[in-house]
């Protein structure tokens, strides 16, 4: 049986085909097949929808009308990541290594995942999101990191698919090159809780310590001028800071604190989420609607509040 029309036997995403020829006649159970579904921004598939395994094949025919005269073993790798949810023209531009590869190593990979607890429906995103895991070694690449979930960060196993969905770039990192580097560098900085890590910040664990974490400790030094403990303070208490663009986010929130907000470094070191906020949809309009009110405002109270307790609170302060 082709790859695509065993992957079109479980739980599949299909959608409505491109127009066909007029000419094109389509068995009823096909046309009933996917008119039931609506088309959605993938070339192929749409919204995730059951079908009896009696109409799997006939869905894997009806993909099948929209590619060119293409060796068997080709259109079974395009149609069998088409059902899982990858668009195989990004994925080919991300992977060049996609096109020698075969449909039983991909299915390997497929395997694999599935054995350590992702679901079907869990592959388009993983696989969206990293091409190159397609082309992965399952020896080499896949079980090092699993490996490396539970012996270094104590993920239990019922809890990999958590963690690998909520960061499928774990699956595409070099544990000895990446993961375990940064993991003892945060591990440095003073993150003892690894499993915290594994579930709440696994972005940190891809981040390049070089290129990515130690410049935005060298920018709160440097340009803000606090101690090394004090920076550290600020991540430890709010680990997105590693992740934000210093020139994107850091700066330009920085001077509207400074040149708008008659504030300066100590009202980050007390709130460091300040930078989580959006300059131009959270930040700049409340305080602008603080000023016009005559209210004064800590940034917390300013910052965190919602749309409604916001405008409470410019009441309750103007009464």
């Amino acid at each position: 049986m082709p790859l695509c029309s065993f992957y079109a036997s479980i739980t599949l995403p299909v959608s409505k085909p491109h127009s066909l020829p007029s000419s094109t006649k389509l068995p009823s159970t096909a046309v009933a097949a996917i008119s039931t579904v609506q088309p959605t921004t993938s070339p192929v598939l749409a919204e995730a929808t059951t079908l009896p395994t009696t109409t799997a094949s006939t869905a894997a025919e009806v993909l099948s009308l929209h590619l060119p005269e293409l060796p068997s073993s080709t259109r079974d790798k395009i149609l069998s990541l088409e059902l899982m949810g990858v668009d195989y023209g990004r994925a080919l531009s991300l992977n060049p290594d996609l096109r020698e590869a075969s449909p039983e190593s991909i299915h390997a990979v497929v395997t694999f995942l599935q054995s350590r607890g992702l679901h079907f429906r869990d592959l388009g995103r993983v696989f969206g999101m990293c091409p190159s895991v397609l082309t992965a070694s399952v020896r080499a690449d896949l079980r090092p990191v699993f490996a490396f979930l539970t012996d270094d960060l104590g993920v239990p196993e019922d809890a990999y698919r958590r963690v690998v969905v909520k960061c499928p770039r774990l699956l595409a990192c070099s544990v000895r090159d990446q993961l375990r580097p940064a993991l003892f560098y945060l591990r440095r900085l003073g993150f003892r809780d690894s499993r915290a890590l594994a579930f709440q910040d696994p972005i940190l664990l891809v981040s390049s310590v070089e290129r990515t974490m130690a410049p935005k400790l060298e920018y709160l030094r440097t340009e803000l001028g606090m101690s090394k403990d004090e920076a550290v303070a600020m991540v430890l208490r709010c680990p997105a800071l590693f992740t934000f663009n210093v020139e994107r986010n850091f700066r330009p929130k920085f001077e509207y604190l400074v040149q708008e907000m008659s504030g300066g470094v100590e009202d980050v070191k007390a709130f460091p989420q300040y930078f989580t906020f959006s300059l131009e949809k959270r930040i700049a309009p409340r305080h602008r609607a603080a000023v016009e009110a005559g209210v004064d405002l800590p940034l917390p109270d300013m910052l965190k509040a919602t749309d409604d307790e916001f405008r409470e609170m410019l009441e309750s302060k103007r009464s």
